[in-house]
């Protein structure tokens, strides 16, 4: 049976004070733009729900219409994470996956303003690997230039 080992969802008060657009986004509210930049920001995040499991990482997106996507870890590729000096400062970054998944097509995808985001990046780390050693998989490297 599955075990769910984690649930997490981008931050909106932490991409406020640590990014350069959620810097600008409180200046701007000072005039009233900002209050509904903020507001979609708060709506987008609120609408979309990352769940870790031990065999996938599950999205779920919308708010009326709802959308679940999943990723299986054993085909997870690779994982980063990209943080700018304010990001590092309010704990959050941006985590890349790139997959073999169907559910990422060609691109990688990007989960945006994640709080703890290096100690997440880790997690599924590890997650990928027991995955994959109990599907007994191994991923391989072709170089077709030679």
């Amino acid at each position: 049976m599955e075990k769910s080992i984690t649930r997490f969802r981008s931050s909106t008060s932490r991409w406020l004070v640590g990014s350069l657009a959620g810097w600008g986004t409180l200046l701007l509210c000072l005039v009233g733009v900002g209050l509904v930049i903020a507001a979609l920001r708060w709506f987008r995040n609120v609408a979309t729900h990352y769940e870790l499991t031990d065999e996938r990482l599950i999205i779920q997106t919308g708010i009326f219409n709802k959308k679940t996507d999943e990723i299986e870890l054993y085909r997870v590729k690779d994982v980063s994470v990209t943080y700018s000096l304010l990001n590092q400062w309010a704990d959050i970054g941006a985590i890349t996956i790139k997959s073999s998944d169907l559910t990422t097509g060609d691109g990688d995808l990007i989960l945006a303003d994640i709080p703890r985001a290096r100690a997440i990046r880790e997690e599924l780390r590890t997650l990928v690997d027991g995955a994959r050693q109990r599907r007994r998989v191994r991923e391989i490297d072709l170089d077709m230039d030679n």
